[in-house]
């Protein structure tokens, strides 16, 4: 019983010799894909900081990937090989920004599907993710979050807590900073628009303020 398992499993590997033109065929695709993901990546996600060595990284990494698939498709020895050499790598790059790992993972799956001659599967979901992308890129869902810094003298303090309370549904507190010359306060409020507080906040005696919209870590 378990030598016929074996027998099984052994020619299941057996696979064709792997030619030039099957090689080229799956390179080229994953050329066209990862040019596709490079340019998505550098014209969809807009980032404070764009990050091109990370944009080139997810880029080449399917080459290698597709590569290493149609390797592991003709021969046992090279597939059990190969997962003793990826089970003692460890990479310790931290990734910063969670979107950055869905096309971390874009990357990995054009490698696979390609390296598994699968194209229509990985052209179909590379146009339904950029789709997908694009909406919830410009959908934008409730109120937006801002931080608020201003400066003004002491006796203006509650007269303009009260006006800020008073513009938006919610606000907190963040930093106060007392001198001799006045105080320095830094808020953070969710509105839809801020041109409203904008405009009450210039009858409420500030001396500047400036008001930031930021997503999560990346201001705006």
């Amino acid at each position: 019983m378990f030598d016929l398992i074996l027998e099984n499993i052994v020619n299941t590997y057996q696979n064709p010799v792997l030619n030039t033109s099957m090689v080229m065929s799956v390179l080229l695709v994953v050329m066209i894909l990862s040019a596709y993901e490079f340019a998505v990546y550098r014209l969809v996600s807009h980032r404070a900081f764009y990050n091109k060595s990370f944009n080139i990284s997810i880029a080449v990494l399917p080459f290698f990937i597709s590569t290493i698939i149609l390797c592991l498709q003709s021969n046992l020895v090279i597939t059990l090989g190969t997962i003793g050499a990826l089970a003692i790598i460890r990479f310790r790059t931290a990734i910063k920004d969670p979107v950055d790992m869905i096309y971390l993972l874009w990357s990995i799956h054009i490698g696979i599907v390609c390296g598994c001659q699968l194209y229509e599967v990985a052209v179909l979901t590379s146009l339904v993710v950029t789709v997908f992308l694009l909406i919830l890129e410009h959908v934008s869902l409730g109120r937006r979050p801002f931080v608020l810094v201003f400066h003004c003298a002491p006796e203006a303090e509650e007269k303009i807590l009260e006006t800020i309370r008073g513009a938006v549904r919610r606000s907190r507190v963040k930093s106060r900073n007392y001198t001799a010359a006045g105080m320095d306060y830094v808020m953070e409020f969710s509105a839809k628009d801020p041109a409203v507080l904008t405009a009450m906040l210039r009858e409420t005696g500030v001396e500047k303020f400036s008001i930031i919209e930021y997503d999560s870590e990346d201001i705006i």
